[in-house]
């Protein structure tokens, strides 16, 4: 099996920097199930090809089947194992062998032309054998909401016998101005999910890596679902995880200042009738700030910290001598760097400061030995079914000693001119203040806290304040 990516940016030899292989040099990386290979059959300043081939000892991926599970397409057993369409149609094996001879490029990394990396290039990506259950239809759903130009052509059973019709292979060509990052990284993604199969059984680190590969053009996709779907091998339970995940980054990507789908002017308009008005958003950030500084908290993690709005206040407080940002969004950890100027931080001030990647509905060590933790119009995200996880990690594992929720009031939209449902369109669930209160007492016991509930924003006397507010401390001796 083989595919080839061309250029012809000038000079297109620059492709050899990107793929971080040289255009002069024939190389061979030993795969478990055979031997991957790239060479340049053309390199020049107008136009270079890399070819990537896969060739699969069907001996030894047999052998290192059987070492595990075996691979749910496929029999187990018998000449299924060895007579089949692995050594030239694309698959996952091409996408792992992918994976492996081009990690660098796929990181978006090169210290020779990173400009040029971080630039979108015209491309052309060529697969002649590339199993497709869906055809031709599928293969145009899949690639062009990503910017491709697709030529898809079915492949015929024989074409000595045309009355047999097409196989389910195609030779597809795509052709697009990409990153060659992001081009990887969706052939990565895409190659099993149009096989529908996968050489290897799943385990739970699969949507890790679908997420990691899917980047910021995944959750934009308008097939994402049926992506997720099909990468997955249709486990229900991955693809549940997958998807909610996905949901989360989308909300992340939206920012602190549109966490609710309420017009600014009509919120501020019956939060604060004065000339002057400070928005809602404004009034959360300096509560919560306010609440963290008369715990005495010297450490603070921001759950669910999006594009790094709160993170900024926290960093501009000299009593907090350590600051953390987590957020299962790459893209909202990237706008996080942006906003904070991580890049021209002083090195004290960098020394103090923490951004990593991460789901809170998983247990992560990085979580733990922060005096306080805060998640801001986060829980009100999370499918109600999850929360006993996201409970769990915060309270029972990372266990700071307080920790600050904020979420918002439903009782208080009836107050917003036009505002139909939720506030915003990704909320799962809006509590009254009776529910708020019995959440928050309950998991306060549970985990060997105390809770406190108040709210933030303009007193209603009737429907109360716009967003609730909750302070857990640790127990003594907890």
């Amino acid at each position: 099996m083989l595919l080839t990516i061309s250029t012809t940016h000038r000079p297109a030899t620059d492709l050899g920097y990107l793929l971080h292989k040289h255009p002069d040099r024939v190389q061979e990386f030993r795969q478990s199930f055979g031997t991957s290979t790239v060479l340049y059959p053309e390199a020049t300043d107008e136009r270079c090809t890399a070819l990537l081939t896969l060739d699969i000892d069907p001996i030894r991926l047999a052998r290192s089947r059987r070492k595990g599970s075996p691979a749910p397409h496929e029999t187990a057993g018998g000449l299924a194992q060895y007579v089949n369409d692995r050594p030239y149609a694309a698959s996952s094996l091409l996408g792992a062998a992918m994976a492996d001879v081009f990690s660098t490029a796929r990181s978006g990394r090169c210290d020779a032309r990173q400009e040029l990396a971080d630039s979108a290039i015209p491309l052309e990506i060529v697969i002649p054998v590339l199993p497709c259950r869906g055809g031709v239809g599928l293969a145009l759903k899949i690639f062009e909401p990503l910017g491709w130009a697709v030529e898809a052509t079915p492949i015929p059973l024989d074409e000595g016998f045309p009355e047999w019709g097409d196989s389910r292979y195609l030779h597809l060509t795509l052709r697009g101005t990409l990153r060659v990052a992001d081009a990887l990284n969706q052939l990565y993604v895409l190659l099993p999910v149009l096989d529908e199969a996968k050489h290897y059984w799943q385990a739970s680190d699969e949507v890790d890596k679908l997420l990691r590969s899917g980047g910021d053009w995944l959750g934009a996709h308008p097939e994402h679902a049926l992506i997720a779907r099909r990468y997955l091998g249709r486990r229900s339970a991955l693809t549940r995880v997958a998807l909610e995940r996905l949901a989360l980054e989308r909300l992340a990507e939206l920012g602190d200042d549109t966490d609710e789908a309420v017009d600014p002017a009509s919120e501020e308009e019956v939060a604060q009738p004065e000339e002057r008005r400070v928005s809602l958003n404004t009034q959360r950030h300096a509560a919560v700030l306010e609440v963290l500084k008369e715990s005495g908290a010297q450490s603070v993690i921001d759950l669910g910290c999006g594009p790094g709005q709160f993170l900024r206040l926290l960093i501009d407080e000299p009593s907090f001598t350590r600051v953390a940002g987590t957020d299962v969004s790459s893209r909202a950890l990237a706008q996080a760097a942006r906003r904070l100027r991580l890049d021209r931080m002083g090195d004290r001030q960098r020394e103090r400061l923490t951004l990593f990647q991460g789901a809170l509905t998983y247990e992560d060590d990085r979580f733990a030995g922060y005096d306080a933790a805060v998640l801001m119009e986060v829980v009100e995200h999370v499918d109600p079914p999850r929360l006993a996880a996201l409970e769990r990690v915060v309270l029972g594992a990372a266990r700071p000693g307080v920790v600050v929720v904020t979420t918002p009031n439903v009782e208080y939209n009836v107050l917003y001119e036009g505002l139909t449902g939720s506030r915003h369109a990704d909320h799962r669930f809006e509590w009254t203040r009776a529910e708020f209160t019995a959440w928050a007492e309950r998991i306060a016991a549970a985990y060997g806290y105390v809770a406190t509930v108040g709210g933030i924003g303009d007193l209603d006397e009737t429907h109360g304040q716009p967003t609730q507010l909750a302070v857990l401390r640790r127990s003594e001796g907890a």
